[in-house]
């Protein structure tokens, strides 16, 4: 084995969010180094992390209620980067967050792909709305404070579509959950009033749904009613409780996006990030009075005060955030990124790789009938992935191996070969990702077996079935970024219908 280079490294890390209300960018330094002993088996961890620049918060630029208007988006963070006197170039890593309801515009996942070869050769995710949660909760400092304190957090990161739960403890997560509770689900013309009362310019879908429920009038055009409007604010309230307390009540459904609450302890403290946490956090510093005679065109200052003012809210201990509207790209600029293990095969042709969808086998700690499972999830994955058999590549994602031996460990890359030697396009590499720690002994005897073939192998990585994975380029230090992520983009109707 090469000797490993001991020198601290540096990655530049970008991060874009693209929100449903606001768009922002960090631009961040990561500093990597060796965390074991001299004698031990190398392993290279992130051991800082510092922010070198932060955007303004703009708004987020449309071309309609269904398209993104992809040029302002592509000039604005052009901008920021000459902004922060960075290059596409010098970004090593980093992740694009499209969220709430921005993913659910038409040219979504196109925007994506602009950034991703515009911004750099950087690492490109696109979250799903549970995805999104984990970010938010990692940028708020909930994640953190969870794992210093082994308390039950739930952060709640509210922004202008969607209101992103993720619950962890001790720095395990246990769950997620999705609401339609945003300060943007009702809009008010700017400067428009008519008897006293702001016009309403949009109600959402999930909004038109509730007040049939609850038997309340909202038209659009019309002037709102202050009444109404705070029984709408009240009622999505409500539901936030019964969610916390991980049950949902008749009529909570309404505002579900997926699944309901998936966590089984009891949340114990609570935390809120995203824009309307600023303007929760601002009623605490600034005063109420100062800020409820508002001139914001949509419902998020209304919604911040019921939240604060919430009795049952107090069920639960608050913990200030370090970060609020700026938590998700904080996160996506500082959170997502991991490191393999610096024992890895890598053919350094085959990077960066971008987009590999992961199929997950777990062999149970045995061998047994490993063959027949191998061979099972290699037609499985490539039926998914590569239905026209033009060789499209994945990640075989491999967990609960026992210790091997080397003629397992032979016998091992012999199934992973002989299941692979379907009719595919050579041109694309063999990737595998093991749990354990035996990534380069696996590449190199599939390479010694398969010389032909581009191999690579990594570990120390965890990743789940239905993510994807982008891997970088190869660093000093001999291993390789991972940014793992989700893909989901929702289309409006489905949103509504969930």
């Amino acid at each position: 084995m090469k000797p490993l280079r001991r020198e601290q490294e540096e990655l530049i890390s970008a991060g874009i969010d693209i929100g449903t209300s606001t768009t922002k960018l960090i631009i961040s330094r990561l500093s990597l180094a060796n965390t074991a002993g001299l004698s031990h088996v190398p392993r290279i961890e992130i051991i800082d992390k510092q922010v070198l620049y932060k955007s303004p918060i703009y708004r987020t630029p449309l071309e309609s209620d269904s398209r993104i208007d992809m040029g302002a988006v592509l000039e604005l963070v052009e901008q920021e980067y000459r902004r922060a006197g960075i290059h596409p170039r010098d970004i090593a890593t980093g992740a694009v967050i499209i969220t709430g309801e921005t993913a659910t515009k038409q040219n979504a996942e196109e925007m994506v792909h602009q950034l991703s070869e515009r911004a750099g050769e950087f690492l490109v995710a696109t979250a799903g709305p549970d995805l999104e949660g984990i970010i938010a909760a990692k940028g708020s400092g909930a994640y953190e404070y969870s794992r210093q304190t082994g308390r039950t957090v739930a952060n709640i990161d509210i922004g202008g579509g969607t209101a992103n739960i993720a619950v962890y403890r001790s720095g395990h997560l246990l769950g997620t959950c999705t609401l339609h509770i945003g300060g943007r689900l009702i809009e008010f013309h700017a400067g428009q009033v008519a008897h006293g009362e702001k016009v309403v310019k949009r109600i959402s879908s999930p909004v038109r749904d509730l007040l049939h429920r609850l038997g309340l009038r909202l038209i659009e055009g019309e002037p709102a009613p202050r009444g109404v409007v705070e029984e709408i604010v009240q009622a999505m309230v409500r539901t936030l409780s019964h969610i916390l307390d991980g049950r949902v009540e008749p009529g909570d459904e309404i505002l579900l996006l997926g699944h309901p609450p998936d966590w089984t302890a009891p949340v114990e403290a609570i935390m809120f990030s995203g824009g309307v946490s600023e303007c929760l956090y601002g009623l605490e510093q600034n005063g109420r009075e100062s800020l409820l005679n508002d001139s914001y065109a949509d419902i998020g200052l209304i919604l911040a005060r019921v939240l604060a003012e919430s009795a049952e809210l107090t069920r639960w201990e608050w913990i200030k955030p370090l970060e609020t509207v700026r938590a998700t790209v904080l996160g996506a600029g500082m959170q997502t990124t991991e490191i393999s293990g610096a024992t890895i095969h890598v053919d350094r042709s085959c990077l960066p790789i971008k987009n590999l969808p992961v199929y997950h086998v777990d062999m149970n700690g045995s061998l047994a009938d490993g063959r027949q499972k191998i061979h099972t999830a290699i037609e499985k994955a490539i039926r998914i992935y590569d239905p026209a058999g033009e060789g499209r590549s994945f990640a075989l994602y491999l967990t609960g191996l026992p210790v091997l031996r080397f003629r397992e460990v032979r016998e091992l890359a012999d199934w992973l070969l002989s299941s692979y030697r379907q009719p595919r396009n050579h041109k694309e590499p063999i990737v595998i990702i093991v749990s354990s720690d035996m990534a380069k002994v696996l590449g190199q005897t599939l390479q010694s077996m398969n010389p032909g073939h581009r191999i690579l192998c990594i570990d120390q990585v965890q990743v789940e079935q239905g993510d994807y994975v982008d891997i970088g380029h190869m660093l000093q230090t001999e291993v390789v970024p991972v940014v793992v992520k989700t893909l989901t983009f929702h289309s409006s109707e489905r949103m509504a219908l969930q």
